[in-house]
């Protein structure tokens, strides 16, 4: 009986994964229209909907941090029809700096694939240190002395900062912006020496000379601008500290879903035309299984549990 039934579960799967989709598919995308993420999911949507054979609607639902449209994905039915966007913040960080969250990242969604990761720049002033090293001396004959702007308050850029304080054993203070183009601009001007900022909010001024980058934030250096070390090459090992975005789908959705959308969605975004879109948006595009995605996630998680603890970060 026992072989009989695990055999049920079996064809029964190979049906639900033959017979998905059979009409439309929801896609939320919890930011604005225009940003990184939501002209990257744009861009796969019609390709995905080749694929899968029925259209895939994108609905932009911006508010509450990013939270809101990733918890509508969580509360959905989990039948693979309601999917959606969710970054690194609601994935990962959030639950280290909200009190509460609308919805539990581990237990109420489903990782599908990555789609980008999002390196960051720290930039400095001409006038300033020309290198991560010297940066790093000075701040420590200088304790407290200097400064770093980045995006928002607990944003990923603001944590990258942290995550240098904590491996190079300096405290540098944060000035928080709204937004890498502020950062870029405060930095341009000198009114802030150091700033950490996506690639798209510098890159021009860094060709120029008029801003320079003394390191990219991830692992391997970005195509946008490869003559830019890593931190690790500047002398911070073990450091990596990137944006991320990805797409999930509420929990207990069926694995044979699960496994087609992420086959599918690695195909679209395979294409070279999108990821010339990722790339051009400032991401380097990026998609693994969805257990290395969920690996990715709670590795993500402590890793800013362990910066927020020892930055003693808070949410005004």
């Amino acid at each position: 009986m026992k072989t009989i039934f695990l055999l049920w579960v079996f064809l029964s799967g190979s049906a639900l994964a033959q017979s998905y989709p059979s009409k439309p598919i929801r896609y939320i995308v919890p930011f604005p229209p225009g940003g990184s993420s939501d002209l990257i999911s744009r861009a796969i949507a019609p390709r995905l909907s080749e694929r899968l054979g029925q259209p895939v609607v994108i609905e932009n639902m911006p508010g509450a941090g990013a939270m809101l449209g990733v918890d509508r994905v969580a509360k959905a039915a989990p039948d693979g029809y309601t999917i959606g966007l969710a970054a690194a913040g609601a994935l990962s960080s959030n639950i280290h700096l909200y009190p509460r969250m609308p919805f539990d990242p581990e237990k109420d969604l489903a990782p599908i694939t990555p789609l980008a990761l999002i390196p960051f720049f720290l930039i400095a002033h001409p006038s300033q240190a020309s290198s991560v090293k010297a940066l790093i001396e000075e701040a420590k004959a200088k304790p407290g002395e200097l400064s770093y702007g980045a995006g928002g308050n607990g944003s990923t850029m603001h944590l990258a900062g942290e995550l240098l304080n904590m491996l190079g054993h300096v405290k540098i203070q944060v000035i928080p912006f709204k937004g890498s183009g502020p950062v870029a601009a405060a930095v341009l001007g000198n009114q802030v020496p150091y700033g950490v900022v996506d690639v798209p909010a510098a890159i021009a001024n860094v060709r120029a000379g008029k801003l320079r980058a003394l390191a990219v934030t991830s692992k391997q250096r970005v195509s946008a601008a490869p003559e830019v070390p890593t931190f690790e090459e500047a002398g911070v090992p073990g450091y990596e500290a990137v944006g991320w975005f990805g797409v999930v789908a509420p929990a207990k959705t069926s694995v044979e879903v699960i496994q087609k959308l992420n086959t599918e969605i690695a195909a679209a975004l395979a294409s070279p035309e999108i990821r010339k879109t990722a790339i051009d948006a400032g991401t380097e595009p990026y998609t693994s299984s969805p257990q290395e995605f969920a690996a990715m996630i709670r590795a993500e998680t402590k890793k800013w549990g362990d910066v927020i603890k020892a930055g003693n970060i808070k949410l005004d």
